[in-house]
């Protein structure tokens, strides 16, 4: 079934996500990178804003959250991955580790859509799922070596994958 509603609440959701996280980028890039995440950013929100638009002319059509047991399981997985975010961030941040802040919660962010995907019958948030942890890894990996922070290169991959995301779910309710 395709889900129109859900695919338009991609582009808003995953839209907003990506601005978010080319915003944390903006955390320690390098001088040359800050303006084009500046302009990924702008162009996230521009595509979160055209999502809400669609959202809210498509607010009838159908959801998988239209059945309670997936909202609640939606529900259930969105307030773990607050919780064990959270959690991991506070203990980072006491153990004076901030800098690991942000690939932990990409990290969490991406392990949360696994259990989305049987939610909204959505097979690609596996990959959305393996992207994301990919992203926190390659952070980890690659931060001190380009002499950046950890929070630059989780905040342009996250971004850039959920900017991806977001464009997929307005490609997506075209194609309906």
């Amino acid at each position: 079934m395709d889900y129109i509603r859900d695919y338009v609440m991609y582009a808003s959701v995953f839209g907003m996500f990506s601005f978010s996280w080319f915003g944390w980028a903006q955390e320690n890039p390098r001088a040359s990178w800050r303006k084009y995440i500046g302009i990924a950013s702008g162009i996230a929100l521009l595509v979160c804003l055209y999502g809400v638009y669609l959202s809210v002319t498509n607010w009838h059509a159908p959801s998988a959250l239209n059945d309670t047991a997936a909202f609640k399981s939606y529900l259930i997985s969105v307030y773990a991955e607050f919780a064990i975010g959270g959690i991991g961030a506070i203990v980072l941040l006491r153990k004076k580790k901030q800098q690991f802040v942000a690939p932990w919660i990409a990290f969490i962010v991406g392990i949360h859509f696994i259990g989305l995907k049987s939610v909204f019958d959505d097979a690609s948030l596996y990959l959305l799922a393996g992207l994301l942890v990919a992203v926190s890894v390659i952070a980890l990996l690659t931060s001190r070596k380009l002499k950046v922070g950890y929070s630059a290169i989780t905040g342009i991959g996250a971004g850039t994958v959920l900017f991806g995301f977001a464009l997929l779910g307005l490609i997506r309710y075209w194609m309906v």
